[in-house]
């Protein structure tokens, strides 16, 4: 699939996959100058890079593995949604959930996309829904193990 990746400015770096069975692209930060982000604050980073996503197709914006877990670092709304009809500017909203302050330098992975198939769906409202076995279980309705 080809998907048209736009540079917003001639620093910005085109997403990149680290190994041949990645399903996420690294997206990398683009900004003036080092970005603080203290604990518990969110700061949003832009990659100076827009995107035509196929129609039928949505970007999903993950954390990257090793940022989150080493770093404190993650996306604050946890998964962003970059949709077939948008051509702006891809920034990521980083949080840190850290107890320590963290630096985010031009050129650093910050997140990865996906491009995945979707189905957008009609809504029709209804009176009733059909019963299934769990019903209205939920929020650990099915046990732990």
């Amino acid at each position: 699939m080809l998907v048209k990746v736009k540079k917003l400015n001639d620093k910005a770096v085109i997403p990149t996959y680290g190994s041949l069975g990645a399903a996420g692209a690294d997206l990398y930060a683009l900004t003036d100058s080092a970005v603080t982000i203290e604990s518990g604050a969110t700061v949003l980073v832009g990659t100076g890079v827009a995107m035509a996503i196929p129609e039928g197709y949505v970007g999903l914006i993950f954390a990257r593995s090793g940022l989150s877990t080493k770093q404190g670092l993650a996306p604050a709304n946890k998964v962003g949604v970059i949709d077939s009809d948008y051509r702006g500017e891809i920034k990521v909203p980083l949080f840190n959930q850290s107890k320590e302050t963290r630096v985010i330098e031009s050129g650093e992975r910050i997140a990865q996309i996906a491009i995945v198939p979707f189905v957008q769906a009609e809504f029709d409202e209804c009176i009733e829904l059909d019963d299934t076995s769990r019903g209205e279980g939920g929020f650990g309705s099915t046990g732990r193990k």
